[in-house]
């Protein structure tokens, strides 16, 4: 096990054990424990009681975050004509088809997330084994399968995250970064939480929503009431 340094010795001291801390009250102590000399990311950890190898209880999909991820994400799209001009338009970093594929195919992976034409995913297809297991691959219900893709390109720019229960079930969501006010930070998660409640797989069983921790980059995890459920920004 990997000995801790000073400051996270002390950051872990600051969080009191047993305490489950209201979301306004775990953000400012992140905030407060995030001593790294870099802006460091904030997620949010869901432990959920699903069982994701049944087909009935799996948890994917994507929510925008009201106040941005505060990550810069670089955008490609696969579209033709009208639907690629509107991609450049709505600011996507790389814009193609054919050439795009074969970009990816030579090895030019210089991009966060996909948005795709319907009539492209045949080509989108080929690259099935390249991007799918870097979680790159368009997907229809993720909403970048789209013949909009001005909207997926803007949303995807503006803060839009994926959110997924792993084989453990839980789920790890950025909801910003160590720079955000507190009040930004539990916005962003209410909204994280509120879509993962309203996701709940009907097949669940027992309690949904076992634990939820905060976390920085280089942070100690900061337990969270998961009983609040509104209010997230008020005060204890």
């Amino acid at each position: 096990m990997a000995k801790l340094t000073k400051k996270q010795k002390a950051a872990a001291e600051k969080i009191e054990e047993g305490k489950l801390y209201a979301p306004l009250a775990a953000m400012n102590l992140v905030k407060e424990i995030a001593t790294a000399n870099f802006d460091e990311t904030v997620e949010a950890h869901f432990r959920l009681s699903i069982d994701t190898r049944q087909a009935d209880q799996q948890l994917r999909g994507t929510v925008s975050l009201p106040n941005g991820s505060g990550k810069t994400v670089r955008v490609a799209v696969f579209a033709e004509g009208e639907a690629a001009r509107a991609a450049e338009e709505a600011g996507a970093d790389i814009v193609g088809s054919d050439d795009l594929v074969a970009d990816i195919q030579a090895g030019n992976i210089n991009f966060d997330a996909t948005v795709a034409t319907p009539d492209q995913m045949p080509k989108v297809g080929r690259l099935g084994r390249i991007l799918g297991t870097r979680g790159l691959m368009p997907n229809p219900k993720l909403g970048t399968v789209t013949n909009d893709v001005a909207k997926a390109v803007k949303e995807l720019k503006g803060g839009r995250v994926e959110y997924r229960a792993d084989r453990f079930g839980i789920c790890h969501v950025i909801i910003g970064k160590a720079s955000f006010s507190a009040e930004q930070l539990a916005e962003n998660y209410g909204v994280v939480y509120d879509e993962i409640l309203r996701m709940k797989p009907a097949a669940a069983k027992g309690k949904y929503v076992k634990s939820i921790t905060v976390v920085s980059t280089m942070g100690s995890a900061v337990p969270v009431d998961s009983a609040v459920q509104r209010d997230y920004t008020a005060a204890e």
